[in-house]
């Protein structure tokens, strides 16, 4: 078997890379990077070692060729029309290439109301998929729980979690959790079945209050909580562009949309997910 991993040197994508390691030999993995310069410690390594371009067909059709397995992971962009468009490429240079199987990553914000600004890529990308005539398996996953960890010393400023969803709760995992799932899914059969969705979470929500209750546990420092506006979230956000993403992410989770609780990675692993509270302690310093 032949496994692509597409972002082979980001945040996740290195991580899956990393635990496709522990699981099959290096030969029979294809790293797949946007920037070949920042792949040359990969390449050190003797990983093979392609350029994916997702609006550049024949770099998409050329880094298909051969290939089983395909773990999707999505760009950063920050539209739904561009990443369905992306998806669009996928979909298209996957039927050319006779990719034998899509593992596609979604994510829990992905109902037909929900006003995320990337939900209707998430909804649309089953949908897409089911039509494409290509087997394919999708992992959702909850909030990454590593974000948590860059935002503790505002919480400790603030005396406050300020996230701007009311009593609803949110649903966490952490990225390394993430990557084993979806490593793990990818090489055995059994769990990589056609037109099968797993979500993956935590085993427990939480509100903001047991949240921060959690924090003030960590940190030793006295956290509340008190939520801003989610204009005022935007704003405190907005330095790159990106508030509106982060608001309509926590309106979302102000309607519930973000409370999603599964069992499903217990299912691929035979454990549970590292829990919140177990990852924060283990992660803050």
């Amino acid at each position: 078997m032949k496994y692509l991993i597409t972002g082979a040197t980001g945040h996740l994508g290195s991580k899956i890379l990393s635990e496709m390691r522990k699981l099959v030999s290096d030969k029979d993995i294809v790293a797949g990077v946007h920037t070949l310069s920042k792949a040359a410690h990969l390449k050190e390594q003797n990983l093979k070692i392609v350029q994916v371009d997702y609006f550049d067909r024949d770099s998409l059709v050329n880094a298909l060729k051969n290939i089983d397995v395909f773990i999707y992971v999505p760009t950063k962009s920050h539209d739904s029309f561009t990443r369905i468009t992306e998806l669009e490429y996928v979909v298209k240079a996957a039927r050319k290439s006779n990719v034998a199987h899509i593992l596609a990553m979604g994510f829990i914000a992905d109902q037909i109301n929900d006003p995320f600004a990337l939900s209707a890529f998430y909804g649309y990308l089953p949908r897409r998929l089911a039509e494409s005539g290509v087997d394919y398996t999708i992992i959702r996953n909850a909030l990454y729980a590593d974000t948590l960890i860059s935002q503790i010393p505002d919480f400790i400023k603030q005396e406050n979690v300020f996230y701007p969803v009311g009593n609803k709760a949110l649903s966490y995992i952490g990225l390394n959790d993430i990557a084993k799932a979806i490593a793990k899914v990818a090489v055995t059969s059994s769990l990589r079945q056609n037109e099968k969705v797993y979500t993956l979470t935590q085993e427990k929500n939480y509100t903001m209050s047991e949240l921060a209750e959690i924090l003030t546990k960590i940190t030793g420092q006295k956290i509340g909580y008190k939520p801003v506006s989610l204009r005022e979230y935007k704003d405190l956000n907005d330095e790159y562009g990106e508030g509106y993403i982060l608001s309509s992410l926590y309106d979302a989770g102000s309607r519930g949309f973000l409370a999603e609780v599964s069992n499903d990675y217990r299912l691929i692993m035979g454990h549970q997910a590292t829990s919140l509270e177990d990852f924060l302690s283990d992660n803050y310093t």
